[in-house]
């Protein structure tokens, strides 16, 4: 009764968990999707339009040229003044400050009283006409204003800008107003640039408000297109008329969409449509691929590629960097290729795009051209095993982006001057985007705990230090294990298995022997046969003892739970049947404790495990054949395998009856081969 309830509470909290996967993705990815409505239709003047009848369904204006808005617009401000608040206070600073600096050193330098009376005469008249920064008055000139408004006393007046002074010219004027009476050398000495200050400031509201006052009776529109009426047909050319028509309506669309009540109905709609999507995501798991639906890893593996391509499209979109043509979609594809599986690569690439697309205004052609470039990425990618494989995707996908974008382009443009050409350096730079996907694989693997094909092509390297200590300290198992791992591959590649992952595992599963190779047949010599000084129970302890030891040393030279799993499974729930039949021939009658005869397993649960444990069966026994025939070889085959399927060893797997007579036929071949007969060469007579 616990058994069933606390299956039950299991149940329940995987349920939660997938609902609460499900409304996170949904909500983060709504989150980021732009909320303003989109105007789908793509127009130009002198085109064809591309789609059905279009019918005003509501009142709007027909909007003047932008240029034409422009024109007008500058000829109205054409006599626009700025406006200037007066400082009044800058002035008194100064002349205070001037009369201080007099007392202290200036009239050391100033021959007489004159001079100061002029230079305070001076700077009132220059403050009066008013000083303006050098930035300020280069403003003015670029817009060509001829006079501004000067506010002083809450009054304003206008003044040209020509009678305005900038701190340079105010300087020069009182150096030089008056030569004949006063020396420059005299005054330059008085540092005189002190004493000028611009005393006009740009008061922006006012110059705002007075501008809005001007534009305000001005009419953006000159017409009306009102509702139910014919703005155009298919097939139709689109005029300069009927281009400024759509152009206006558009606008308005683009107006009516920004109402709190239309944000919610947007809102509402993205909802329902990226949550459709991954509620059939997630059934498609649930059906097809429970043992990813099973596994987190796999789950978040899959759920935060959709949540970040879709996040980083919106982001892009939004905030308008770039072009979304950039981000390479294909590595969608290549990642879950790699890792899980080819349907599960594409049915994720194809929800992905599909979310992203309603971020578009164009959805359609981003679609045809995403879909065709994910497909060439897994076609072109079924094992990856070394650089130069993603390097040649990496070309087939940016051909592919190029020749369905062309295609498209001849089907919707009629002048080919007109293709856009940058679309195909977005594309260039999407495959060099695409690149990078190595080096995240290697981060995704040790992230979420998958096992890629570059992982398992480095560990079948011979060279590293696990293999080669094994051929030193175990040269038979190290033989007999290069021999499993050519029969597993052959059988894995004829059944459309994992091949390196067999590969792999095979070089791996004996390595527990190097704790004690003398006790295992193959690496002992010399007739010595350490299981003679011990009892059936001990000796059947001690070859059990490979699988424990072999994951021991696994855990620490940091192998993959991929390749333990096959030094744990090869043996399954089998038993040392040597050990366990002497025992039992001995001791008739009597019953022996199963347990210690049994190899703690468990039984393979893939195909790839299963196929190993198969080839280490035949491999091993074949050495002890005494004549190596057809017939014989044929019958240990059938017998060995055919004894695994009665133990039901295979209950556990996806394996079929049509996979292993294949693999018995693979290994049949591969064995013969093997031990062929070998021609005597003759002797020389002498």
């Amino acid at each position: 009764m616990s058994h069933l309830q606390n299956k039950k509470s299991l149940a329940l909290k995987d349920l939660l968990y997938k609902a609460l996967l499900l409304i996170g993705t949904v909500a983060v990815i709504v989150y980021f999707l732009p909320r303003e409505g989109k105007f789908n239709y793509e127009f130009d003047v002198n085109k064809p339009w591309k789609y059905g009848q279009l019918i005003a369904t509501f009142d709007f204006p027909i909007y003047k040229d932008s240029k034409v808005i422009k024109r007008e617009q500058d000829s109205l401000l054409a006599s626009f003044q700025p406006y200037y608040q007066l400082q009044k206070e800058t002035e008194k600073k100064v002349l205070g400050r001037l009369k201080e600096n007099h007392q202290d050193r200036m009239k050391n330098i100033l021959p007489s009283i004159d001079y100061l009376r002029y230079i305070e005469r001076t700077l009132k008249e220059i403050y009066s006409a008013g000083i303006v920064s050098t930035d300020e008055m280069s403003l003015l000139q670029k817009d060509s204003s001829r006079s501004v408004m000067i506010i002083e006393d809450k009054l304003a007046n206008p003044r040209t800008v020509q009678s305005l002074f900038t701190v340079k010219e105010a300087y020069e004027y009182l150096l030089s107003n008056d030569t004949v009476h006063y020396k420059r050398d005299i005054l330059r000495q008085c540092a005189l640039n002190d004493y000028i200050l611009p005393n006009l400031t740009f008061d922006k509201e006012r110059t705002d408000a007075a501008k809005k006052d001007i534009l305000s009776s001005y009419s953006m529109s000159d017409g009306m297109v009102v509702t139910k009426q014919k703005i155009i047909d298919r097939g139709e050319i689109i005029t300069p008329e009927t281009y400024r028509i759509l152009e206006s309506l558009r606008q308005e669309f683009i107006k009516r969409s920004d109402s709190i009540e239309q944000q919610q109905l947007i809102l509402v709609g993205q909802i329902l449509y990226v949550g459709i999507w991954i509620l059939f995501f997630i059934l498609y798991l649930y059906l097809f691929r429970k043992d990813y639906y099973k596994r987190r890893g796999s789950l978040s593996l899959l759920f935060m590629l959709i949540i970040f391509y879709c996040v980083l499209t919106s982001l892009m979109i939004t905030n308008n960097i770039l072009n979304v043509y950039i981000i390479p979609y294909a590595m969608i594809p290549i990642i879950i290729r790699v890792f899980l599986d080819s349907r599960t690569a594409f049915l994720t690439h194809v929800i992905t795009v599909l979310i992203c697309s309603i971020t578009l205004r164009l959805p359609y052609e981003f679609i045809l051209v995403q879909l065709a470039a994910g497909m060439v990425a897994i076609f072109s990618l079924r094992e990856l095993s070394q650089r130069s494989q993603l390097f040649r995707t990496a070309i087939l996908v940016i051909l592919t982006y190029a020749a369905v974008y062309f295609a498209f382009e001849l089907i919707t443009e009629n002048d080919l001057s007109k293709l856009n050409i940058r679309m195909y350096t977005y594309f260039a730079l999407n495959g060099v985007f695409l690149l990078f996907a190595y080096p995240l694989l290697f981060l995704l693997e040790k992230a979420f705990g998958f096992t890629s094909n570059v992982t398992l092509v480095e560990l079948s390297n011979i060279n590293n230090d696990l293999l080669r200590k094994m051929s030193e300290s175990v040269p038979g198992t190290f033989q007999h294990s290069m021999q499993v791992a050519n029969l597993a591959a052959e059988a894995a590649i004829r059944i459309g298995a994992k091949t390196q992952l067999v590969r792999t595992g095979a070089l791996y599963h004996d390595i527990g022997k190097m704790e004690n190779p003398a006790f295992f047949t193959e690496n002992q010599s010399g007739g010595v046969n350490p299981h003679k000084n011990l009892s059936y129970e001990q000796s059947a302890q001690v070859v059990i003892n490979h699988v424990t030891d072999g994951l021991k040393l696994a855990e620490k030279h940091n192998l993959p739970t991929a390749i333990k799993d096959f030094i744990s499974t090869h043996h399954g729930r089998g038993k040392t049947k040597f050990f366990y039949i002497s025992w039992k021939n001995e001791h008739p009658g009597e019953e022996p404790d199963e347990e210690r005869f049994t190899y703690p397993g468990p039984n393979p649960f893939s195909r790839e495990t299963a196929i190993l444990m198969m080839a280490d069966s035949v491999e091993a026994a074949s050495r002890s054949l005494p004549e190596y025939t057809e017939q014989s070889i044929s019958n240990l085959v059938d017998k060995i395998i055919d004894a695994q399927v009665d133990e039901g060893y295979f209950r556990e797997c996806p394996i079929t009856f049509k996979d292993i007579s294949t693999i018995k036929s693979v290994f049949k071949e591969k064995l013969k081969t093997v031990y062929h007969t070998r021609i005597s060469y003759p002797e020389l007579k002498k």
